[in-house]
């Protein structure tokens, strides 16, 4: 298995069965570096082979931004070839995380614009801070949201409201969002986000990791095609949690009457 990365802008701590990675450039309310982008992917990556880590956890550095986007003073020096390589590096590295199979939940400890909302919107699911922002303001910059935003956004809250927030350029309150179904909850006032992530994930943390990563499979591969496809990769992520040992373990802590104790296996 490769190894976490070590060092630059991506803070990795282990918070028993869930792996947090806290985006750490709180003096440039945690843009997206091209370094930072790059250590996202291979923690991703490597949270994906690593049986100890049940669920993964993004949030940002400090109590002001989650993540304010790209580095625009990084973009300033960079040819229009060094941009589009950027831009590449989004989707790939972004990737990594949108197909992880482990749960991810974004915790947004404060704004997430940009960037920031695309790399939220890989999550499975969104927790914001009481006074989180949350927005895509490319196209009043003379682009687009160019990691996945405008498609990864209207299959979250609708086309019509994906294209208010984009083509406004409008921020959501946490509680709008919470409203329009671009996050799950918010933390209570004086309650750290990331504390509660932990307790809405702990369900996931004792859970069976074979059936939760052939759900999210069925789900997301579902969403890209038809609903009778969609029904038969149904049928084959079943059989995986049909044959593992999880499901005989499940089958057998009912008839004892006790907690499952799943493996992953």
């Amino acid at each position: 298995m490769s190894e976490y990365p070590e060092g630059g802008p991506l803070r990795i701590e282990h918070r028993g069965t869930a792996l947090v990675l806290t985006l750490d450039r709180p003096d440039r309310h945690n843009a997206l570096s091209r370094q930072l982008i790059e250590q996202l992917g291979l923690a991703a990556r490597v949270a994906a082979s690593d049986r100890s880590v049940r669920a993964v956890i993004l949030t940002g550095a400090g109590e002001k931004a989650f993540c304010a986007g790209a580095d625009l003073k990084e973009r300033q020096g960079l040819t229009k070839d060094q941009v589009r390589e950027i831009v590449r590096l989004y989707r790939t590295e972004f990737g990594a995380i949108d197909r992880c199979s482990k749960p991810v939940i974004a915790a947004l400890n404060g704004v997430a614009l940009g960037g920031g909302l695309e790399l939220a919107l890989m999550a499975d699911l969104r927790i914001a801070a009481p006074h989180a922002q949350i927005g895509l303001p490319e196209t009043s910059l003379g682009i687009i949201p160019g990691a996945g935003g405008t498609q990864k956004l209207p299959r979250v809250i609708g086309e019509a409201r994906a294209k208010e927030m984009i083509l406004l350029g409008r921020r959501l309150s946490a509680e709008e969002a919470l409203e329009w179904g671009l996050i799950n909850r918010i933390a209570p006032k004086g309650v750290s986000v990331v504390d509660e992530a932990l307790a809405l994930v702990e369900p996931i943390l004792k859970g069976a990791p074979i059936a939760q990563a052939a759900a999210l499979e069925a789900i997301d591969a579902g969403l890209d095609t038809d609903l009778a496809t969609g029904m038969q990769l149904e049928v084959l992520a079943y059989e995986r949690t049909l044959v593992s040992e999880d499901r005989d373990e499940a089958l057998r802590a009912f008839s004892e009457k006790r907690t499952p104790n799943y493996q992953g296996k």
